[in-house]
């Protein structure tokens, strides 16, 4: 098992709107999460000190190939429509790596 996070900003005009999206999120993209290996997926909002508002995703990937299972879900139709509902929200960070929508971040701490 391997544990991801990544961070990404959010617009200030679409906060609530983001928020509705996910306290509904479509019953096919819950289903494509799972069926890609993803566990304990969570994602959390804060306000930082620069004014700006930015999510942070915490997910658990229990796979053997994550590329390939990554690949799987983008390439599903029904999370294509989701994320078309989703981009439009978010603001990537300048300084992600090439080929990032979300920015990944490092664990450097775990206690179990």
């Amino acid at each position: 098992m391997t544990r991801h996070g990544s961070i990404i900003g959010l617009n200030d005009q679409k906060i609530e709107k983001y928020k509705q999206l996910h306290s509904a999120v479509w019953p096919e993209i819950l289903a494509k999460i799972s069926e890609c290996k993803i566990r304990n997926y969570s994602i959390f909002l804060r306000k930082l000190p620069d004014g700006k508002h930015y999510l942070f995703s915490y997910f658990e990937y229990i796979g053997e190939d994550f590329a390939a299972d990554m690949r799987k879900m983008a390439e599903d139709p029904r999370t294509q429509e989701w994320w078309a509902v989703c981009k439009p929200c978010q603001e990537p960070l300048p300084d992600r790596a090439e080929g990032e929508w979300w920015a990944e971040a490092e664990e450097v701490f775990h206690h179990h």
